[in-house]
C-alpha cells in the first residue's frame, strides 16, 4: 500500500481553507468548555448549596470523560468514517451542554458535563486525523499549526469567556452558547468531511480499550485527589493503584489478542515513542506553567486575579499567531531542530521564572510566560506532524489517538504533581531552592519553576533520540517503500 492514501489530498474533496474552517472552531470549543466554567464555580456551588470538594466534579466529570474518551476515538476512525463520528461527537457535546443549561441541581449538572467530555474527546484528535488525511504532505504542519492556534486560543480565552458571559448572563448561558455553536458546527462538519471509512479497516480489542480507559481515567483522578488531599489519601492512592492494575492489564492483553488495541508495532517506531513520551512530559510543564504563572502573580506580584489574567493575554495571542507558522517550518526544514530549540527556550524560561519573579513588578513574570509558551509551540506543532508522518496508514487513528491522550495527561498530572509540590514547600516555610530568588515571599512557587525545568531536560533528553527530520520531499520514496 501507498503512502497516498494518508498523506495526499482526496482530489474531490475540500481545500485546505474549507476543512480548517470547520476543524479550527470544534476545536476551539473543545478547548473553551474544559475551563469555562471556572470562575463560576462559587455561584454554581451558592445556587446548590453545594461545597467545594462538590464542585469539583464539574470539572473532574469533564477531564475523567475527555481522558477516557480520546483513545477510543482514534482507534474507532481506523474502522468508521470520519464524518459519522464527528457528526456523533457533536451531537453528544451539544446533548451535554443542553443537559448542563437545564440542570436543576448539582448532580445533573455533573452528568451533563461528563457527556459533554465525552463528545469533546473526539474533536481534536479527529480534526488531527481528517488533516494528516485530506491535506497533501506540504500542508500537513501548517493544517496541525492552525489546530494549535485554535488551543491557544482556547486556553486563553476559556476562563475570560466564561467569567464575562457567567457574570452578565448566568452561569446556564454558557452551556446554551455551546449548544449553539455545536449544532452549527454539525451540518458544516457532515458536507466537508469524507463518509467512507479506511479502506483497511479491521477488528480491534474492546476490552484492551476499556482496560487502557480505565487505567487512564483513575491515574487521572488520583493525581488530582492527591492535589486535593495527598498522596496518602485512601481514594488518591487507592486510585493511582487502581490504574495501575488496569494498565498492567492492558499490557496482558495486548500480548495475547490476536487484534489488539494499541498494536505493539506501533511503539516500535522511534520517532513515535519520541513523540509520546516529549508531548506528555512537555504538555505537563506547559500546563503548570499556565496554571502557577496566574497564581505568582497574584499571591506574590499583588496583582488581582483580572490584573492577573492580562498577564496571560501574550502568551496566549503568541501561540495563536505562531502556530501556523511553526507548522509551515516544520514542512520544510523537518521537526528535530524545532523540538530541540523549542525545549531549550521552554527550560531557560523556567530558570528565570524561578529566579526572576520576586518583588511588585509582575513583567518578568509576563516575559517568562510568553518566552515559555514559545519554546511550547516549536515543540508541539512539529511532533504531532512527525509522529503524523512516521504511521503507516493503517496505525494512523490510533496512533494519534494514543499521542493526544498522553499530551491529555500530561495536561492534567502536571500542575496536579507541581501543585503537590507547592503546597508542600508553602508548609515547610523553607528559602527557594533557586539562590537567584531573593524574595521573601514566593519560594514554593521559584521551587515548582526549577522542577518544570528539570522536567524539560529530561524532555531533552528524550527529544535528543529522535532521529534528524528530512523533509516530505526526501521522505516520499521510503514512505513510498514502505
Amino acid at each position: 500500500m501507498t503512502s497516498t492514501s494518508t498523506t495526499t489530498t482526496d482530489r474531490t474533496g475540500p481545500g485546505p481553507a474549507v476543512l480548517l474552517a470547520v476543524l479550527m472552531p470544534a476545536v476551539l470549543v473543545t478547548v473553551i468548555a474544559s475551563d469555562m466554567v471556572n470562575l463560576m464555580l462559587p455561584s454554581i456551588g451558592a445556587e446548590f448549596g453545594a461545597s467545594e470538594a462538590e464542585l469539583a466534579w464539574v470539572v473532574t466529570g469533564f477531564l475523567l470523560s475527555f481522558s477516557v474518551g480520546i483513545p477510543f476515538y482514534g482507534r474507532i476512525s481506523d474502522r468508521v468514517g470520519l464524518r459519522r463520528l464527528f457528526g456523533i461527537a457533536l451531537l453528544t457535546y451539544a446533548a451535554g451542554s443542553l443537559i448542563c443549561a437545564l440542570a436543576p441541581d448539582l448532580l445533573v449538572l455533573v452528568l451533563g458535563r461528563i457527556v459533554m467530555g465525552a463528545g469533546a474527546a473526539a474533536l481534536p484528535v479527529l480534526s488531527i486525523i481528517a488533516v494528516t488525511r485530506l491535506l497533501p504532505a506540504d500542508k500537513r504542519g501548517m493544517g496541525i499549526g492552525v489546530i494549535s492556534a485554535a488551543t491557544g486560543i482556547g486556553t486563553a480565552a476559556g476562563p475570560a469567556i466564561g467569567g464575562v458571559f457567567g457574570q452578565l448572563l448566568g452561569w446556564p448561558a454558557l452551556f446554551w452558547l455551546m449548544l449553539v455553536v455545536a449544532l452549527a458546527l454539525v451540518p458544516a462538519a457532515l458536507r466537508v468531511l469524507p463518509g467512507e471509512p479506511p479502506a483497511d479497516a479491521g477488528r480491534f480489542d474492546l476490552l484492551g480499550g476499556v482496560l487502557l480507559g480505565l487505567g487512564a481515567g483513575l491515574a487521572l483522578f488520583g493525581i488530582t485527589q492527591a492535589q486535593v488531599a495527598g498522596f496518602g489519601a485512601p481514594l488518591a492512592w487507592g486510585s493511582l493503584l487502581a490504574a495501575a492494575t488496569a494498565l498492567l492489564l492492558f499490557g496482558w492483553r495486548t500480548r495475547r489478542a490476536a487484534q489488539p488495541f494499541v498494536p505493539p508495532a506501533l511503539f516500535a517506531n522511534r520517532v513515535y515513542r519520541v513523540a509520546v513520551a516529549v508531548g506528555f512530559l512537555a504538555m505537563a510543564v506547559n500546563l503548570g506553567g499556565l496554571v502557577f504563572v496566574p497564581l505568582l502573580v497574584v499571591d506574590v506580584n499583588g496583582l488581582t486575579p483580572g490584573a492577573g489574567a492580562l498577564v496571560m493575554v501574550p502568551a496566549g495571542a503568541a501561540v495563536a499567531v505562531l502556530s501556523t507558522l511553526i507548522g509551515r517550518i516544520s514542512d520544510r526544514i523537518g521537526t528535530r531542530a524545532l523540538v530541540l530549540t523549542g525545549l531549550a527556550l521552554m527550560g531557560l524560561f523556567s530558570l528565570a521564572l524561578s529566579a526572576f519573579t520576586a518583588g511588585t513588578s509582575a513583567i518578568p513574570a509576563g516575559v517568562g510566560i510568553l518566552g515559555f509558551s514559545v519554546g511550547f509551540v516549536l515543540v508541539m506543532t512539529p511532533i504531532i506532524s512527525a509522529a503524523a508522518g512516521a504511521l503507516p496508514p493503517d496505525q494512523v487513528g490510533v496512533g494519534l489517538g494514543i499521542l493526544q491522550g498522553a499530551q491529555f495527561l500530561g495536561a492534567g498530572a502536571g500542575p496536579a504533581l507541581f501543585g503537590v509540590l507547592v503546597t508542600a514547600r508553602q508548609q515547610s516555610g523553607a528559602d527557594a531552592v533557586n539562590p537567584l530568588y531573593a524574595g521573601p515571599e514566593g519560594a514554593a512557587f521559584s521551587d515548582a519553576f526549577l522542577a518544570m525545568a528539570a522536567v524539560t531536560v529530561l524532555a531533552l533528553a528524550v527529544a535528543s533520540r529522535m532521529r534528524p527530520a528530512t523533509t516530505p520531499a526526501a521522505d516520499a520514496p521510503a514512505e513510498r517503500a514502505a
